[in-house]
């Protein structure tokens, strides 16, 4: 059996589990050895840490979420995430946030040239089958050019 000695400026997870913050990097202690360390900044590893300590037993969501001021339900979706997907994939997957999925380069340079042949707004979105609104929101930021009037 090992006593949990801790760094004096450690957080408590629970009794057996804390974290501290030692030159950049984040470091998480189980019985007052280190079990993870990531850098402070490394937000994939942050969360694939904290599903890791809640899939194997050693925290509960709650108490991550507290100590780190998050709210539970993250702390839930991480662990899920690690359970069904994997660890790859918190460290491979693509990032999307923040991307039109139906207006990809491709749909983007059809509407142009359709826009440039004359054809209607509401025409072209019927025919590529996207909303009237995706297509004016692009025209309004510049990535389609409307060169006419009516």
């Amino acid at each position: 059996m090992q006593l949990p000695i801790f760094p004096s400026t450690t957080k408590l997870i629970n009794p057996s589990v804390g974290i501290f913050e030692k030159d950049d990097f984040v470091y998480y202690l189980h019985n007052g050895s280190p079990i993870h360390c990531h850098d402070k900044n490394d937000l994939n590893s942050y969360r694939y840490i904290t599903a890791d300590l809640v899939v194997s037993g050693l925290c509960r969501p709650g108490e991550i979420a507290k100590v780190f001021g998050v709210g539970n339900r993250n702390i839930q979706r991480y662990a899920k995430a690690l359970r069904e997907k994997g660890a790859n994939w918190f460290f491979n997957r693509e990032e999307n946030r923040g991307r039109a999925h139906k207006l990809t380069g491709e749909v983007l340079k059809d509407a142009q040239q359709m826009i440039d042949d004359f054809y209607s707004v509401g025409d072209v979105a019927r025919l590529l089958k996207v909303t009237e609104g995706a297509l004016r929101y692009h025209i309004k930021k510049g990535n389609i050019k409307k060169k006419w009037k009516l």
